[in-house]
């Protein structure tokens, strides 16, 4: 292709090279009979190998990378040549046509495939090994990738990223157009990655009136949506929704307080007094105030307190008749199995090295002894795996004693099928958020005990409540808190030390040796590739493991030192790409043989859970779909549209590693975008993450402020509700 060519250009995507978060592109190409080039932009925006474009922009040169193509706009349009149609159809972007088919269905075609494909698609049987079922899949995929390919024009035109166009399509198939046109506000929700200001800048472009009071509702909704799934709050002050949601749409408040009372009236909101917490301490709102629930979460804490109420009043059946006292016990863990013994529902807290795990052993060898049945569960498959290694027992995830229930109504949750174990143990229970615990205390039989064993002082859960810390508050539940320190034999005592000394609210002694490290640097930069150095290099060979036993943390998931960025960068050098290795691009993100993965979302038909790891085992174009294997040996398999419920594993963020333990752990402690990530029950759950050496790396002043910085407390109304329920 010669510098005499201008635009437009019309080229087939040969291989996707890199796509950054803001959607900037790097693309091969290649068009018939000239030599393949590269073409750059944000226009570029979710085109996928196979495809051909027309691109509009201009030739330039890039001082590193040589002469490239800076595209302004491209337009997607059907292939002519046989190459460029052959290319199409075997690039997986057609399920079920690979490349050997694809050069089948060509060579019997020619120029005339996409029209036959489009117009007598029954005479796709006319080729060797399509039989009227494969013929059925390919026409059915065909007209898929037509309306997603139309719905990119559409959104396009909106000024919406075309990225969006095929997870709308998941959710709304052949509607999507008359959502988009009649009630894009529909989109809030039910599609991933769309929040209000996206369908609010299509409703308005649609029609839909700035003042409307769908857009008003539309705005209280996602502010109450966002207050629980950003800072796990249950409820916000009517105040303050009205004030944000007027400040979202640029409208006056006294326009949108009426819409408060229209969605109570319709049952989506429930807006009731202010709670006060045990001991009439309101909590952090002004008296007389009122608060907003979204309606489920409402009907949730609701549900939880009765539960937890008839629980507590049930009579116990649990069997003692072998009971006899371990005396290897400390005297706060002896205090700990005699009240796990004798109430329905007790809670055990402690920090570590206090021997929580010993003492759920003691108790689970106690019941199991006299006759009892013993059910061990946490959160998550790691958290669950560890808790069994930890006592010698057998262990499951919460979401697998809950497998064979349905995803409950909040109003009919005694309909649920009880379990029935004599005693559920549940760890890690700080990461109980309010919708697991509804769950749970559901299916827990009148008499069985449930013993609830946490860290109060690690990070609350994800998702909106603040479960742990509200039974803690209800001083009616019994609860021991074990303060005993065992001095490990096997190294981490320095791990154990600043921990306990963080939690204090003073600074880790620095270098604390025995298991905890901290390496000072300013530059956010320099610690970013030093954080990386450390996890693929220096500790693997000082320790003689492999960079998997590292893992790097991340206080937040964007900037230089964020999750996204060292993911990504650990990523190209221990997985970089390779012509023999298949990859896929999902939005920003590629997924290539061999990277280390978790899932973000737990899913019960594939039978895996938020905190699991795998290796990408295959990328199947022909089949658009990614194959995991996870580390139990499971084979697991997500389509291309499902991709965003996973993640790589190279760096994550500090929650989403609640609940698991890795060998070594290197972790960023920088002050980007002033540190507001940064605070004391975030870096306390980093430290206790690590088992035999943790590392920290990055700036004193920021290691001081999450040391000092307590956070916000979340707005919940469990504490006030069990509280009066349990005093009653």
């Amino acid at each position: 292709m010669t510098d005499g060519w201008i635009s437009p250009v019309e080229a087939s995507v040969e291989q996707l090279v890199y796509v950054r978060e803001d959607e900037y592109t790097v693309a091969r190409m290649s068009a018939d009979g000239e030599p393949d080039f590269v073409a750059t932009g944000r226009a570029l925006a979710a085109v996928q190998p196979g495809e051909t474009l027309r691109l509009f922009g201009d030739w330039g040169r890039h001082a590193r990378y040589g002469r490239r193509f800076a595209v302004t706009a491209c337009e997607r349009v059907a292939p002519s040549s046989v190459r460029a149609i052959r290319v199409y159809l075997g690039s997986g972007l057609i399920r079920g046509i690979g490349p050997r088919l694809a050069q089948a269905i060509v060579e019997h075609f020619g120029e005339a495939t996409l029209k036959v494909i489009d117009g007598e698609p029954e005479r796709l049987t006319e080729v060797v090994n399509i039989g009227p079922q494969r013929q059925g899949q390919i026409v059915q995929a065909w007209l898929e990738q037509k309306a997603i390919a139309a719905l990119m024009v559409t959104l396009q035109g909106l000024g919406v990223s075309p990225l969006l166009a095929a997870k709308i399509y998941q959710v709304f198939g052949r509607d999507a157009d008359e959502v988009l046109a009649t009630d894009p506000y529909r989109l809030i929700g039910q599609v991933r990655g769309i929040a209000f200001r996206i369908a609010d800048k299509i409703a308005l472009q649609s029609g839909v009136p700035e003042r409307s009071p769908q857009r008003v509702k539309a705005a209280l909704l996602d502010r109450l949506e966002a207050a629980g799934s950003r800072d796990g709050h249950c409820f916000v002050p009517v105040s303050t929704l009205v004030r944000e949601a007027a400040e979202l749409i640029e409208q006056e408040q006294e326009l949108v307080r009426p819409m408060v009372d229209a969605l109570a009236a319709e049952r989506r909101v429930v807006v009731e007094a202010a709670p006060e917490q045990p001991g009439g301490q309101p909590s952090g709102q002004p008296g007389g105030q009122t608060v907003a629930f979204l309606k489920h979460v409402h009907s949730r804490e609701v549900a939880l307190t009765a539960q937890l109420t008839r629980l507590m009043e049930a009579r116990s059946t649990l069997p003692l008749r072998a009971f006899r006292e371990d005396p290897d016990l400390h005297d706060d863990q002896r205090a700990a199995v005699t009240m796990a013994l004798t109430s329905t529902l007790s809670i055990i807290t402690g920090g570590p090295g206090c021997g929580k795990s010993h003492t759920v052993r003691s108790i689970a060898t106690t019941v199991r002894a006299a006759g009892g049945s013993v059910t061990l569960t946490a959160p998550t498959g790691k958290a669950a795996k560890r808790l069994s290694e930890l006592t010698g027992l057998p262990a499951m995830t919460v979401h697998r004693m809950l497998a064979q229930q349905p995803d409950p109504d909040p109003e009919t949750l005694f309909d649920e099928r009880p379990s029935q174990a004599d005693l559920i143990v549940v760890d890690e229970a700080s990461m109980l958020d309010l919708h697991l615990a509804t769950r749970l205390t559901a299916a827990v039989q009148p008499g069985s005990h449930l013993l609830l064993i946490g860290d109060s002082d690690q990070l609350p859960s994800i998702g909106a409540g603040d479960v742990l810390a509200d039974l803690l508050r209800a001083t009616a539940i019994p609860r021991v808190q074990l303060t005993h320190v065992f001095r490990q034999a096997g190294g981490g005592g320095g791990i154990i030390d600043a921990a306990h000394r963080i939690r204090a609210g003073r600074i880790p002694a620095t270098p604390g040796g025995g298991g905890f490290w901290f390496e000072e640097l300013d530059d956010p930069e320099q610690v970013a590739r030093r954080v990386a150095h450390l996890a693929m290099v220096a500790i693997p060979r000082k320790q003689n493991v492999e960079p998997g036993q590292v893992q790097v943390l991340c206080p937040m998931r964007k900037g230089d030192t964020g999750a996204t960025a060292l993911g990504r960068l650990i990523q190209d050098q221990l997985n970089p790409a390779a012509d023999d290795k298949a990859e896929h691009w999902s939005g920003a993100t590629v997924f290539r043989v061999g990277d280390r993965v978790m899932p973000i979302r737990n899913n019960y038909d594939k039978g895996v859970f938020n905190g699991e790891t795998g290796t990408v085992t295959a990328v199947v174009r022909e089949e658009r779909m990614v194959e995991i294997r996870t580390d139990d040996g499971e084979s697991v398999r997500y389509g291309f549209d499902e991709l965003d419920d996973l993640t790589h594993s190279y760096a994550i963020s500090v929650h989403r590693s609640q609940g698991s333990e890795y060998p070594f752990v290197v972790a960023p402690v920088v002050a980007e975008s002033g540190g507001i990530m940064l605070r004391r029950k975030l870096l306390y759950t980093l430290v206790t993450r690590a088992k035999a050496w943790v590392v920290l790396v990055g700036q004193r002043e920021a290691l001081e402020l999450a040391v000092h910085r307590l956070g916000h407390r979340r707005n919940t109304g469990l504490a006030r509700r069990l509280s009066l329920s349990l005093d009653a």
